[in-house]
């Protein structure tokens, strides 16, 4: 048995492959059909810049779907640098790969790994789009809430709280892990819950934020799992 009655798991990033390959094709297109002169770096700015914008004040009665707030922001994209393409076709290489993300080679060994801990995975995504993914990949948890659930984005605390009520958990029973400094990290230590920072891609870290553990793969956070029992255990 571990230290923790159940693990928190962010999904893309963290379990499957973000969209990181998918956003040059976008830029592409766009950089292809724009009569303002840009490069893919200025339009990947600009288009996280609107998304951005729109995601941080996406909670409660103004929440929309991430499905909405790409094609908004895109759309703003697009009239940014008087590109001729519709930003519905665009962004559907994006949403299909939301469908059908790549998964990381040890997701699977690492969730079965957990068997007898409880799992809860916490998304920023839609419901629909992760249900598919997770079905796609025959991924197995407790239970899957996402923003569209609770009507809100980490780092907000309303997806943290709202596991943390189905689990019938106090912060100090659980741990999240994800690749987010902010969303993840920072989202589950303003609740007093342990957060492992997923640095997969081994980015800089963040100034401002201090993960209560840093890992490369899944393989490290098992052991940082079985490492917090035993030294438990050894009290």
């Amino acid at each position: 048995m571990m230290m923790y009655k159940a693990v928190f798991l962010d999904f893309y990033g963290t379990l499957v492959h973000e969209d990181d390959d998918i956003l040059p094709v976008i830029y592409q297109q766009i950089q292809d059909s724009a009569s303002r002169a840009c490069n893919q770096q200025e339009i990947g700015r600009f288009w996280w810049k609107s998304f951005s914008a729109i995601f941080q004040n996406s909670f409660g009665d103004t929440y929309q779907t991430q499905r909405a707030i790409g094609i908004q922001s895109l759309k703003q994209t697009l009239e940014h640098f008087q590109s001729t393409r519709r930003a519905e076709e665009l962004i559907e290489v994006q949403f299909d790969h939301w469908r059908k993300p790549r998964l990381y080679t040890d997701t699977l060994p690492f969730l079965k790994q957990l068997q007898g801990t409880r799992v809860y995975i916490l998304s920023n995504i839609d419901s629909d789009d992760i249900a598919e993914a997770v079905r796609h990949h025959g991924i197995h948890a407790d239970a899957i809430i996402t923003s569209e659930d609770v009507r809100s984005y980490k780092p907000r605390a309303e997806l943290f709280l709202e596991a943390l009520k189905r689990t019938g958990l106090q912060p100090h029973e659980v741990i999240h892990i994800g690749d987010s400094m902010v969303s993840d990290v920072y989202g589950a230590q303003q609740l007093g819950i342990k957060a492992v920072w997923l640095n997969r891609l081994h980015k800089k870290q963040t100034d401002g934020y201090c993960p209560d553990y840093i890992c490369h793969n899944l393989d490290d956070v098992y052991s940082i799992l079985i490492q917090s029992d035993t030294e438990r255990r050894q009290l």
